[in-house]
């Protein structure tokens, strides 16, 4: 693959298509779920105490609440269930992902919001302490709520060969010049990559915008770089989420758009997992194909939120 066919849009089949190209790198799925179809959340929450939500897809696309989804949210926390969202959304710091939600109409706390930023700036520091970061970031990111020296290889180029680590939180500045040049700085002096946010697309009101994780496993392809992974998948992010709700993991449910990410993370954290089919990802698409052809079936379905 090129660097222009790596920036290029990806449609639905193919962000499948490369999830499934980079399984072997992913959590394992630990057990199949039955694929209970029912119309909404208020269905799922006769079977759990506590669900994990993921934001796109699920609570908004692009900055947009999904029609339905506020009112659904009071109605599971007027039943007393227990709610805490896992977003992958790194570019976000806890408070700003907040006053986000707190906009699109949603009343969450920031105790019942976990981003993966802050699930990887806690695990900084055991893995390169004291050491200066060059940061992939949006604009205007001064990581004021990181706990380590960081600093922007995009603002200041030459920092791709001073910093003694990389740490991607955003792609939406990225470039294939930029692409390349971190590629040549880690085949120069190898040094850790942090990547915060897995996800390989992320749906908008437009298409599906190119996100770290993608970019990340390209450089796994061409230079067989390690890679830290903080987010979903990958445990940490889990572990962290389901100590705020304090609920038992069997009692709990993990809610998204996307099979990698969301399903696979939410069971082989021990969570039950619900696929979201009709705003994310899988909008104006067959899930039903796409659960069969990978073999991650969740334990429910459902339409909306």
């Amino acid at each position: 693959m090129t660097l222009s066919d790596l920036f290029r849009p990806l449609s639905v089949p193919a962000a499948f298509a490369r999830y499934e190209s980079v399984r072997a790198r992913l959590p394992q799925m630990p057990r199949q779920g039955d694929g209970l179809v029912l119309p909404d959340l208020s269905a799922v929450a006769d079977h759990v105490d506590g669900f994990l939500l993921d934001a796109f897809g699920v609570l908004n696309v692009g900055g947009t609440a999904i029609p339905g989804a506020v009112a659904r949210i009071a109605a599971l926390r007027a039943a007393g269930k227990r709610l805490c969202v896992l977003t992958n959304a790194a570019s976000y710091t806890r408070a700003g992902a907040v006053a986000k939600y707190r906009r699109l109409g949603f009343d969450f706390t920031a105790d019942e919001v976990v981003t993966s930023r802050e699930v990887a700036a806690a695990r900084l520091a055991a893995i390169l302490p004291g050491g200066l970061w060059g940061a992939i970031s949006a604009p205007e990111d001064d990581f004021h709520d990181i706990p380590a020296r960081l600093a922007s290889v995009i603002d200041d180029p030459a920092l791709f060969d001073r910093v003694e680590g990389f740490l991607f939180l955003s792609s939406v500045r990225w470039t294939p010049a930029l692409q390349d040049r971190l590629a040549r700085a880690l085949t120069d002096r190898p040094r850790p990559l942090v990547v915060a946010n897995p996800d390989l697309v992320a749906p908008t009101e437009t298409g599906l915008s190119l996100e770290p994780g993608l970019f990340a496993h390209d450089l796994i392809d061409r230079l067989g770089v390690a890679v830290h992974w903080f987010g979903k998948p990958y445990p940490d992010a889990f572990d962290d989420a389901v100590a705020r709700l304090g609920l038992a993991r069997g009692r709990v449910a993990m809610v998204g758009d996307t099979l990698h990410t969301d399903v696979l993370g939410g069971a082989q954290a021990g969570m039950r997992s619900v696929l979201i089919t009709g705003h994310g990802l899988f909008r104006g698409h067959d899930a039903k194909a796409a659960i069969a052809a990978s073999g991650l079936h969740p334990d429910f379905v459902i339409p909306t939120t």
